[in-house]
C-alpha cells in the first residue's frame, strides 16, 4: 500500500502521548497525529478525544524524508455544511436597524454630556 498524502484510512490509537498519538496503519506503519490536528476546536487534553486501542479515520498530511507519517483527525472528518446565507435586507429593515443603532448612541452620548456639564465650575 502506498502512504500518499491526501489518503483516508482507518487506524487503531497505539499510543497517547502529552503531544499526539501514534496511530497503527496497515502493513505494521505507524503514524503521529498532533494533538493540533485531533479536532476542530482546542484539545487541552487528548485523552480527552482518544483512548488506546480506539479506531479512528486518519488523513495523511505529510510523509517526511525519514518515513515518518503525519496524521490528522480532524481534516479526516466531513466537513460541517456552511451555513446558509441571511436574505438581504429591505431598505425598511436596515432603515430600522440604523435607527436603533443610532437612538443608543445617541442616549450613550447625552448621558456623557450630562456628567460633564455637572463636573464645569
Amino acid at each position: 500500500m502506498e502512504f500518499t498524502v491526501g489518503t483516508v484510512l482507518d487506524g487503531k490509537v497505539k499510543t497517547i502521548t502529552s503531544y499526539g498519538a501514534f496511530i497503527q496503519l496497515p502493513e505494521n506503519r505507524t503514524g503521529m497525529v498532533h494533538i493540533s490536528e485531533v479536532s476542530a476546536s482546542f484539545v487541552s487534553d487528548i485523552r480527552k478525544h482518544l483512548t488506546e486501542g480506539q479506531t479512528v479515520r486518519v488523513k495523511i498530511i505529510g510523509v517526511d524524508e525519514a518515513g515518518r507519517i503525519k496524521l490528522s483527525v480532524k481534516r479526516a472528518q466531513e466537513k460541517p455544511p456552511a451555513p446558509k446565507e441571511k436574505a438581504p435586507l429591505t431598505f425598511e429593515e436596515k432603515l430600522k436597524q440604523f435607527m436603533s443603532e443610532s437612538d443608543s448612541k445617541l442616549s450613550g452620548s447625552r448621558q456623557y454630556e450630562h456628567v460633564t456639564k455637572s463636573r464645569k465650575r
